[in-house]
């Protein structure tokens, strides 16, 4: 079983295929097994990594809460590329890990030849909302168990879309994650998804990302669409795409349409053709006449 020492931890990892090295960073519901429709795409061109966050076994699950962090799960995803021997890889992720690879391009923008930023930014708006209900989940998490609560968290508003689209990937889903740790699942819930900033708090960080970015959204993912044209907004080499009646699993939901737009992007980048604008026109400005 091919895993890391990442910052004291043992990370579980994968490698598929040769090339150009492609990171791919889960969300807290997922794992390295969420990626298995992109890794069986992207490796025909690429060499595909993905990985368990620390916390989902067989990762290593810390009992201290404080262990967990995005800055963290930053530090993990530093420490694996180097056990790899990796000097620079393009970075994506979804939802928990689309702010990783944002953060990672942030922190380390040498290493990142591009990142893809998916379904990310729940928790910017209706904050103190977001916080009451995030604690309350991690209580159930620990208190009720990973098989009753996957029941409920796999119906919210934003994952019912998978189960209309593909009834039987969505079984799926919910079977990996209620066999998820109920420590890791709550320990990440307090740590990382309820402390880490909001995308509105990074505006300043945001100006300054060098990678070039692709942000996509579910056009039904309502927690994340204001964070997505926010992100547009004020990260110069960034693109946006809303996928059409889509949730927040929408690597899920839609893997055809998730690849191909990733490979155009990364296709765009590799040949020198994704633009930076260094600053947005206003919008009224530039108005036909």
């Amino acid at each position: 079983m091919p895993t890391a020492r990442a910052n004291g931890l043992t990370l579980y990892y994968e490698v598929t295929g040769s090339g150009f090295p492609l990171v791919f960073s889960h969300e807290f519901a997922g794992a390295h097994e969420s990626w298995e429709s992109q890794v069986r795409f992207f490796s025909r061109r690429y060499q595909v990594i993905t990985y368990n966050a620390r916390g989902y076994p067989p990762s290593e699950v810390p009992d201290d809460v404080d262990s967990y962090s995005q800055e963290h799960a930053v530090d993990d995803l530093f420490a694996l590329l180097r056990h790899l021997g990796i000097g620079q890889a393009h970075i994506a992720g979804l939802s928990m890990g689309g702010n990783v690879a944002l953060n990672f391009g942030l922190t380390h923008p040498e290493m990142a030849r591009s990142v893809v930023i998916a379904a990310t930014g729940s928790g910017t708006t209706d904050r103190e909302r977001f916080q009451s209900q995030g604690e309350e989940v991690a209580r159930r998490i620990e208190a009720e168990g990973m098989e009753v609560m996957a029941e409920e968290y796999a119906m919210g508003p934003a994952r019912v879309q998978f189960r209309r689209k593909d009834p039987r990937g969505w079984e799926e889903f919910k079977r990996q994650l209620a066999k998820h740790s109920p420590r890791g699942m709550a320990n990440t819930f307090q740590g990382v998804i309820l402390r880490r900033p909001t995308i509105f708090a990074l505006e300043d960080r945001l100006r300054t990302l060098q990678p070039p970015a692709l942000i996509i959204t579910g056009d039904e993912d309502e927690p994340c669409i204001e964070p997505a044209v926010f992100m547009k907004r004020h990260i110069p080499g960034s693109g946006l795409v809303f996928f059409p009646q889509s949730g927040h699993t929408i690597n899920l939901e839609e893997p055809d349409l998730f690849n191909r737009t990733v490979l155009d992007f990364l296709t765009a980048v590799e040949a020198g053709r994704w633009p930076r604008r260094d600053r947005v026109a206003d919008a009224g400005t530039l108005l036909p006449r």
